[in-house]
């Protein structure tokens, strides 16, 4: 039954991909002649060019993951193949949303930092597009760091991961003054996709307290049943 949920599971997740390719396939394909002949702008100071570079590098990543699995098997690793997957996953999957939405603005470093702290006020702004791009922002970390750290794995931890991390990045674009707008609608958006992220994930790590079958079971003794008698 768990390996049929699991086969579900990425045929769904397969069957997303796809689509979302499909969608984006045309902005993407206006960023690919910059990204392939390795000009920096046009390619990595753009959403569609770092969306693209980021799908051409997949097969990149799934070879890290694996060369990472066999050297922990090498080693007798516990877990091999769902630790790497997991470090690979979370590094690989959050890196190019964290650098999108670090971009600096037309007017970087000339106007103040702006900052919305009235909670749901931007949500109307923001529109399908822009929540379901925030949604997917810590949606990797939320999903694989629970697979690979143990202190992690329960959703109330996920969510204050996500809620931390979306934090640090609204303060980091205050801070440098990249002319966007440090909301607290993007920390709770960002925080929700990586708590939906776990959620998602949450057959491959949850605990769940089982007794040993060769443990046996503890008997209520009175402290003086371990007396001998002379």
């Amino acid at each position: 039954m768990n390996r049929l949920r699991r086969i579900v599971l990425l045929s769904l997740a397969i069957i997303g991909l796809a689509a979302a390719v499909y969608v984006v396939r045309r902005p993407l394909a206006m960023s690919a002649p910059a990204c392939l002949a390795g000009r920096w702008h046009g390619c990595f100071d753009t959403e569609n060019g770092v969306m693209f570079m980021t799908l051409a590098g997949l097969p990149f990543a799934a070879l890290a993951a694996w060369v990472l699995a066999v050297h922990r098997q090498a080693v007798g690793a516990p877990d091999a193949g769902r630790a790497s997957l997991a470090e690979v996953g979370m590094v690989y999957g959050t890196v190019p949303f964290v650098w999108i939405t670090t971009m600096p603005g037309p007017g970087a470093g000339m106007v103040a930092g702006r900052v919305s702290l009235v909670p749901l006020r931007d949500l109307e702004t923001m529109g399908p597009i822009g929540i379901g791009g925030n949604l997917l922002i810590l949606a990797a970390l939320g999903f694989f760091a629970p697979m690979r750290f143990a202190a992690l794995a329960s959703l109330p931890r996920v969510l204050a991961l996500g809620v931390g991390g979306s934090a640090l990045i609204e303060i980091a674009q205050y801070v440098l003054r990249l002319d966007r707008v440090s909301s607290v609608d993007d920390v709770l958006v960002n925080a929700a996709g990586a708590a939906l992220a776990g959620l998602a994930s949450r057959p491959w790590w949850r605990r769940r307290a089982e007794v040993p079958a060769d443990r046996p079971p503890l008997v209520a003794q009175r402290p003086d049943a371990a007396r001998v008698r002379l």
